[in-house]
């Protein structure tokens, strides 16, 4: 298939909001194709498209329509397209197509992309695509799948091309030429050079290897970064060591050392996605949620236990309202501008709490450096406390007319602000470090801690200064 990409330029009609985004009119001109079933134009209308985009256009359909296009399609469905589509609906297309297509769909795929392919399937869908692979292929993907889930024994791929580390560039380059077209990855940047044990030694970059003469030995040209990952290493953690290193691929060694195997950036960037998708999620409330798929019983199940937790949380700020209910009648402007104190520190916190979150992830925010980051919140929610409790101080004073009301809601505001700073730093830090994810649990925490100070604060003042 071709792969050519005609993607809406930057500065065109549409915006770059729209740019490598599908065109209403393609979509409508595809699902005509299919309506009146012309195979030979759906596939003249399919055929400029990237895998990527097919998926997207896959997701965007109805099921109904998805199914009569993959049936439709048949033949021409390629094996990269089931791996950029949505998990949440590439069971659902696996099961339309028929098993031959399938077979030559995922033969076409590294061993990596069918290990992702299939971990998240069921049993039954995950031995059609294995019954699909050869025996050699097969058993490879068996080996990466007996490795922990989310692990680099999952993420590698297991073809690797290799070299020993006496080899010259000549020797290398006489070597590739001459393998099988299915010996090699599809793609690959680096050569993995090895001792006799199968110890990786070092990486050679294609560049280096067709720059140099046949005569220079590949050991003159490794590269100065390297890093090995085991095979049981967390792949959130091979994704950080991605981008830490600034690396292009890395061997996967076995406990002994060996290797068995090879992560590329690709792979190590969709990590990366896959955790920060997961963290906003996840300081949202609402887990690992599918727009494409879930239903409505399925996404009130994820959220009804966080709102639930929210209305605990409500319920504790109520009852510290309650306490001051006396001062609330005697003086009903401390009702109108109680909820502005609160919230105030709720968006503080917040902040707060997105920066500390996201710096634990990105192993940013560290035991070396977590109390200058601290200082720098508090100090950063006081000067905007003083900032806004002046703003509040002038508009209690002009709305109520009362100087007094001013003072309280003002110093209220600064001691808010300074505790939402403390709050979205220590309690992520804090939840780290006794192993809950911080991601999942820091906010209600501290949005009970600001909604509770806040009110205390303002209508604890008002009682001792106002009444």
């Amino acid at each position: 298939m071709a792969e050519q990409i005609d993607a809406t330029e930057p500065g065109e009609a549409g915006g770059d909001d729209n740019a490598y985004v599908l065109e209403r009119k393609d979509v409508s001109a595809i699902l005509y194709a299919v309506d009146i079933e012309d195979r030979d134009q759906l596939t003249k209308l399919m055929e400029p498209l990237h895998a990527a985009d097919i998926a997207d256009l896959l997701e965007q359909i109805n099921a109904f329509d998805r199914s009569r296009l993959i049936r439709l399609y048949d033949r021409e469905f390629d094996g990269e397209i089931l791996t950029e589509l949505d998990e949440s609906i590439r069971e659902e297309v696996i099961g339309v197509l028929k098993p031959t297509v399938l077979a030559d769909a995922v033969r076409e795929l590294d061993s990596d992309d069918v290990v992702d392919l299939i971990e998240d399937l069921d049993d039954a869908q995950q031995e059609v695509i294995l019954e699909a692979l050869e025996e050699g292929d097969r058993a490879l993907v068996e080996q990466s799948m007996s490795f922990p889930e989310y692990s680099a024994g999952r993420l590698m791929q297991r073809e690797v091309v290799m070299a020993p580390e006496h080899w010259t560039v000549g020797e290398a380059i006489d070597r590739l030429r001459s393998a099988d077209e299915d010996e090699l990855p599809g793609q690959f940047y680096h050569i993995v050079l090895v001792d006799p044990r199968l110890h990786p030694v070092g990486n050679v970059t294609l560049g280096k290897l067709m720059r140099s003469r046949r005569e220079v030995r590949l050991v003159d040209l490794l590269e100065e970064t390297f890093r090995v990952i085991p095979a049981s290493q967390d792949e959130s953690d091979v994704a950080y060591a991605f981008n830490q290193y600034h690396l292009i691929s890395a061997p996967v060694v076995d406990d002994e050392g060996r290797l068995i195997g090879l992560i590329t950036i690709d792979d190590a960037m969709a990590v990366l996605d896959e955790e920060h998708e997961e963290d906003i999620l996840r300081l949202a409330g609402v887990g690992e949620e599918s727009a494409l798929s879930d239903n409505v019983r399925e996404t009130t199940r994820q959220r009804l236990p966080w709102l639930a937790v929210n209305l605990v949380t409500s319920i504790l700020a109520s009852l510290v309202i309650a306490q001051f209910e006396m001062a609330i009648a005697q003086i009903v402007a401390l009702a109108v501008l109680m909820p502005i104190v609160a919230s105030m520190g709720g968006n503080a916190g917040t902040q707060s709490l997105t920066v500390a979150v996201r710096a634990l992830a990105t192993k940013d925010l560290t035991g070396a450096n977590v109390w200058r980051v601290i200082r720098r919140e508090v100090l950063v929610g006081l000067i905007n406390g003083v900032v806004f409790a002046v703003v509040m101080g002038v508009v209690g004073v002009i709305w109520f007319g009362s100087p007094a009301l001013g003072y309280v809601i003002a110093a209220a505001m600064v001691v808010n602000m300074v505790v939402a700073g403390l709050a979205g730093t220590v309690i992520p830090v804090v939840l780290d470090r006794l192993g809950v994810d911080p991601a999942l649990a820091s906010g209600a925490f501290v949005t009970t801690v600001t909604d509770v100070v806040g009110f205390f604060a303002f209508l604890g003042l008002a009682a001792l200064v106002l009444l």
